[in-house]
């Protein structure tokens, strides 16, 4: 329904002071008085539309249209009584005369549904949808925004053009205007409201939008609540939609980083955003709003038990499978579904209906939106058994009916139990048993409606949720949505409902163009999908479960995940880097020291922090004391740049690496060079050790396994170094690193690629294309699930190690080269020098601290994250403390 104009007038048969509102296929006079019936009149039903001149009886005087008379074969009235009802019929030839308030208008408004009816009583609906648009197009390339609604005299308009304004059901056209300061939609019949207008600077969210699987959607947050926007654009042109998007988006600092399914993912990984909230997110990014029903954010059934007294949320089998579609989840169904299938001609689906479509939504939302329902159905409800009595009877024809696959809304998972109640006395009708439709029959297992709600939402917090959640937003959302991965999983749908199958643009037909636009409205859209690799796992350790006490009084954005308290620590180590992390933009210098004549390529320290080691490109590893100031020893092992150095056990040996293909041993204790191992074929670029086992990386492109007993080396023993394993990649491996557990090695090369290799097989797990130039660092996050790496390409990036998915991409200002982190937190240091201090939930630099006069090349950190070194290529070293 387009409404297309608007007036008050009187309605000369019984007086009554009303709204005339002209849409597209019809006329509706609504009355003040609320208790008078609102009247429609379809424009296919009308006989005869003229204006009614006035007449007095006085010859010289001229007369003037002042009505509007329209005979018509039936009028449908609503709403009588105020009293939301099916649509009652008064058939018959009747004429209905209108006064308009504003009699100038009298000739334009006939005119206007004249046009209006002629496209009406037109045999093809391509034609009769052609010719209302071009009808709507006439009107406002005859109108304009009125500036007079300006806020202020000052402000400066940017860009106006058309628009729709889209709500349930609704499309309402108008012109947008924006300007320095504010966002205004005027609609053309000035309702509800004469403008509607949002200042930037409240602006929280935009979101690209589709319409009808077109890019012409635009949707506007001013608050944090992710259900309901302020408004919701429908565009003419992608062009027009996308100027608006960017120049609002300038308001937004950081928007687009911001605002992407993985940076989101990444806060529900680690369990800083709720399953409920993520969920929201996921659908707000997949185009999914409340103001288009035909692309409602869709929630999934958690609870399989319904029939039990009590819910039991600690037994796996209380909840749904969540790796399969609703229409797997019933196996003998399945195979019916399959066998139809193979036998089907291309395209082929398994499933006749969606998971998601505007008469679901309603189906389920009857109660506190009839007067959507009796829209949609022609002023109709459902046959009383078909509507939404039960929630057990609904999800066990969920499970066994033929057509029924449909998922949940996230009203099941609110606050609002109103939908659930039959609060405004609607007669639904009597089922078959004799009862009326009343209130939704509950499980057993609520007492009443707000404890359904507050048990659905503890299910969907819980801990068998959280750790199988990614499973079903594989399927709706991800890489089971298409292809042969959406085949093997049953998740294939009817190709309308997916985005790029259909080109309607390129439909020339007008009839089969619009009977393709409304089968895709009103059959369900597969929401855009937003990952094309495995979803990763939550890490569910951090949060909540029900028996952990989770409260069942407790709203949506309150389930979120339990920060760690200092209580759970094992030792006073772990609550010295909290601590350290959470001050870490309290990093001050203590002193500088230029004690290299080139750059510094690595450092490391004794467990005491007493002493201080660095390696340089000027091929000499330095020895500075950190109590006294002053440097202690300079070693040189040949005439190659050094480049990484590493400290073993017991603070008796530094190990180097060089480029001229050696790995070099020093004793600390003997004050000088102890072993030499010769395994590569060009420059060691980095070594690591961890459990008697030296790694060592190469731009010869392999890493080598090393056995290196670090109590042989520290006693001054010729050790025995066996090559264990050898791993190869396709480019000069640039950096490694090890897990904190040891049992895993990231590696990033010289061409971009990260590599996750399992220790204990030394098998490859995962090889990615992660930078498009040079890796410099890698590093685990303390819990091992993630890899943070930096590259030439001035980007952050965070990998998911089961996986091997890339969660996020952050880009930086300028090259970063080394970095420290604790999971979420980043310490880095880059080209400009600054040390930067980073929050990766928010993908933004909370803290810059100026320190070396050139790049900074490496970063140590001891173990309690209370002392912080780095060198550059200034050739100084530098000690940061915190200041508390």
């Amino acid at each position: 329904m387009e409404p297309g104009e608007d007036f008050c007038l009187f309605a000369m048969y019984d007086l009554l002071k009303s709204s005339l509102k002209i849409c597209s296929k019809s006329v509706i006079f609504e009355p003040d008085e609320v208790n008078k019936p609102i009247l429609k009149i379809p424009l296919k039903d009308c006989k005869r539309i003229e204006a009614v001149e006035e007449n007095d009886g006085n010859p010289f005087k001229e007369t003037k249209p002042a009505c509007i008379l329209v005979e018509t074969k039936q009028v449908y009235l609503i709403k009588e009584g105020d009293v939301v009802a099916p649509y009652k019929y008064e058939r018959g030839e009747r004429n209905v005369i209108f006064q308009l308030d504003m009699p100038l208008k009298t000739e334009d408004v006939v005119q206007t549904l004249l046009q209006l009816h002629r496209a009406s009583c037109l045999d093809k609906l391509g034609d009769q949808t052609a010719m209302i648009a071009a009808n709507l197009q006439s009107r406002l390339a005859r109108t304009s925004f009125d500036k007079n609604s300006f806020q202020s005299v000052t402000e400066r308009p940017h860009m106006e053009c058309e628009a729709e304004m889209v709500s349930p059901l609704v499309t309402n056209p108008g012109h947008v205007c924006i300007t320095d300061h504010n966002l205004y939609f005027q609609p053309l019949n000035s309702y509800p409201d004469s403008v509607v207008q949002i200042g930037l600077h409240s602006v929280r969210r935009i979101y690209k939008r589709r319409h009808g699987l077109r890019p012409l959607g635009l949707e506007v947050f001013c608050t944090e609540n992710d259900l309901c926007s302020d408004i919701y654009l429908k565009f003419y042109n992608t062009k027009d939609r996308d100027e608006l998007y960017y120049y609002i988006a300038t308001f937004l600092e950081n928007h687009i980083t911001e605002h992407t399914a993985e940076s989101y993912m990444l806060q529900w990984q680690r369990g800083h955003i709720s399953n409920y909230q993520y969920l929201l997110h996921l659908n707000n990014l997949a185009d999914r709003s409340v103001n288009d029903l035909s692309q409602y954010p869709v929630f999934p059934w958690v609870i399989s038990d319904y029939s039990s007294p009590q819910l039991d949320l600690l037994n796996p089998a209380s909840f749904r499978d969540l790796s399969k579609p609703v229409g797997a989840l019933n196996t003998e169904r399945l195979e019916r579904l399959l066998e139809r299938y193979r036998d089907m001609p291309e395209p082929r689906f398994m499933y006749g209906s969606h998971y998601s479509s505007p008469g679901y939504v309603l189906f389920y939302l009857v109660r506190v939106a009839p007067e959507h329902m009796l829209c949609l159905q022609n002023g109709r409800y459902d046959h009383a058994d078909r509507m939404f009595n039960s929630v057990g009877e609904t999800w066990k024809n969920c499970l066994e009916g033929g057509t029924d696959f449909k998922e949940l809304i996230p009203e099941f998972y609110g606050t609002d139990s109103s939908f659930l109640k039959n609060l405004l006395s609607l007669n639904l009708g009597r089922r078959q048993g004799g009862g009326r439709v009343g209130d939704v029959e509950l499980p057993s297992w609520a007492s009443e409606v707000d404890d359904f709600l507050q048990k659905m939402r503890a299910a969907l917090e819980s801990q068998h949720v959280s750790e199988h959640l990614h499973e079903w937003i594989d399927l709706i959302f991800g890489y089971k949505q298409r292809g042969s991965e959406a085949v093997a999983a049953h998740n294939v749908f009817h190709p309308l409902t997916y985005e790029g199958v259909i080109d309607c643009d390129s439909i020339e037909d007008p009839d089969q163009k619009i009977a393709m636009l409304t089968q895709i409205l009103e059959f369900g859209q597969t929401p855009r999908q937003l990952f094309t690799t495995p979803h990763p796992q939550r890490i569910t350790p951090r949060f909540h479960s029900v028996s952990s006490g989770t409260s069942l009084s407790t709203s949506p954005n309150d389930l979120s995940p339990a920060s760690p308290s200092l209580d759970s620590f094992e030792d006073l180590t772990e609550e010295s880097k909290t601590l350290a992390w959470s001050n870490m933009n309290k990093l001050a210098l203590q002193s500088s020291h230029k004690i290299h004549k080139e750059v510094v390529t690595g450092i490391a320290g004794t467990l005491s922090g007493t002493s201080i080691f660095s390696t340089s490109q000027d091929s000499t590893l330095k020895m500075f004391s950190k109590e006294g100031g002053g440097l202690q020893r300079s070693i040189s092992f040949s005439n190659m740049a050094l480049s990484s150095c590493v400290m073993l056990p017991e603070d008796k040996t530094v190990v180097c690496s060089s480029w001229d293909n050696n790995v070099y041993f020093y004793s600390i204790a003997y004050g000088r060079r102890q072993d030499t191992l010769m395994g590569h074929d060009d420059a060691v670029s980095q070594v690591c050790w961890r459990d008697n086992q030296l790694y060592t990386a190469s731009w010869d492109s392999t890493i080598k396994v090393w056995k290196c007993v670090a109590a042989d080396i520290s006693s001054n023993k010729r050790a025995h170094f066996e090559l264990l394993a050898e791993l190869e990649h396709e480019s000069g491996v640039n950096t490694i690193a090890l897990s904190p557990a040891g049992t895993l090695l990231a590696s990033g090369t010289k061409e971009g690629s990260l590599s996750v290799w399992d220790i204990a097989s030394c098998s490859l797990l995962h090889q990615i294309a992660c930078h498009s130039g040079k890796i410099h660092q890698v590093a685990f996050s303390p819990d091992s699930r993630n890899i943070l790496s930096v590259g030439e390409d001035s980007c952050l990036k965070v990998t998911d190690v089961q996986t091997g998915m890339l969660l996020s991409t952050v880009p930086a200002e300028d090259e970063q080269r080394c970095f420290c982190w604790d999971g979420n937190t980043v310490l880095s240091g880059g080209q400009s020098g600054n040390l930067l201090i980073w929050d990766l939930l928010s993908s933004k630099v909370i803290h810059k601290i100026p320190a070396h006069s050139g790049p900074v090349t490496c970063i140590w950190m001891n173990e309690q994250c209370s002392s912080v070194i780095t060198g550059g290529e200034d050739k100084q070293i530098m000690f940061w403390k915190h200041q508390y």
